[in-house]
């Protein structure tokens, strides 16, 4: 599909002028901890958000995917001891804790960490010792969105930068494609989210992409019986196919939304109820559950809806369980704790 080049400074004012007009104000309390506000870094650093906006944007121009691989980056921290930046860590060196880098979830497909990097040089840089990397990951992704076209929100900010990781939470707290639509729906109340929540935060998927290991199952069958999975379009799974053998080709790249891939929008609503939902974690929100599919048929039907759903609930998810006042730090690097 044609892409619209745009210089970076074009897409960091696209972001600017998208956030003004269309803000969802938050300044949420923090169970037992101060609350995260709009504008935590007024005073400190001011040019907080147009640092991070013009880094997105240049990373966005250079390449397409960063957008989606942004937002998943923030998913994958808040499901795991909360958005607390600990997904950046590498392993400390000392065996305190093994990098959730190395997770079943994040091996070989997580990325946009140098984008991290260079954000957090550049904050260093103006604002010394400041802004941490977890709001650094917040505001990346809600720039990612608005620059694919959704919706923005005002981020609450004031997280701090946890002190270690957890390879098993990554493991065994982030939804995975091939889970049942209980044990989802279970994952998201962990973290206090509900079933709006889930389903308006599974249309991130409108951007992407998805490895063939990922779904292959529905190809082939759960015991690799050669059945399709009777709940998607057999002409889609044909193409599909063609590229995901059942053998081989694990990391090869396939579009979450096979019509408006680098577009944030309702499509991949649309694609459910076309039996064109890639991962079986999609196309689950149609078929198990009343609740969820008549949120599948309202997005599909309003992408205004959708779009204010997400916004909140992008707000909520980055509200789990942050470090705020004196617990943890300020990184200096985003990639390992201070005192390493």
């Amino acid at each position: 599909m044609a892409r619209q080049q745009w210089s970076s400074g074009g897409l960091a004012v696209a972001v600017l002028a998208v956030l003004s007009s269309v803000l969802i104000c938050s300044g949420h309390p923090v169970p037992g901890g101060l609350p995260l506000l709009p504008h935590f870094y007024g005073h400190a650093c001011p040019q907080m958000e147009a640092i991070v906006g013009s880094l997105v944007a240049k990373a966005h121009a250079e390449d397409p995917r960063m957008a989606a691989s942004l937002l998943r980056m923030h998913f994958h921290d808040c499901f795991v001891q909360g958005c607390d930046a600990s997904v950046l860590l590498d392993a400390d060196g000392s065996g305190r804790f093994v990098t959730e880098k190395r997770s079943n979830p994040n091996k070989d497909s997580l990325r946009g960490f140098e984008v991290i990097d260079e954000i957090k040089a550049a904050l260093e840089h103006a604002c010394p010792h400041t802004v941490s990397c977890a709001d650094i990951v917040a505001v990346a992704a809600r720039d990612s969105v608005v620059l694919t076209g959704g919706p923005g929100w005002e981020v609450p900010l004031g997280r701090r930068d946890s002190l270690t990781a957890s390879l098993s939470g990554s493991n065994n707290l982030i939804p995975a494609p091939n889970d049942s639509l209980p044990t989802i729906i279970g994952k998201f109340a962990n973290q206090g989210l509900d079933i709006v929540d889930l389903v308006a935060l599974s249309g991130g998927h409108t951007i992407g992409d998805s490895r063939c290991v990922s779904f292959r199952q529905r190809l082939y069958g759960q015991n690799n019986n050669g059945q399709v999975d009777r709940t998607l379009n057999p002409a889609y799974a044909a193409e599909l196919r063609g590229r995901c053998p059942r053998s081989g080709g694990d990391q090869n790249l396939f579009a979450l939304d096979l019509v408006t891939q680098f577009r944030f929008d309702n499509q991949y609503y649309h694609n459910i109820l076309a039996m064109n939902g890639l991962l079986s974690s999609d196309e689950i929100l149609l078929t198990q559950s009343r609740e969820t599919m008549d949120l599948v048929h309202r997005y599909a039907a309003d992408q205004g809806l959708f779009f204010d759903h997400f916004a909140k609930s992008m707000v909520k998810m980055g509200n789990i369980s942050p470090l705020t006042g004196s617990a943890g730090e300020i990184r200096h690097n985003c990639r390992r704790v201070n005192h390493f």
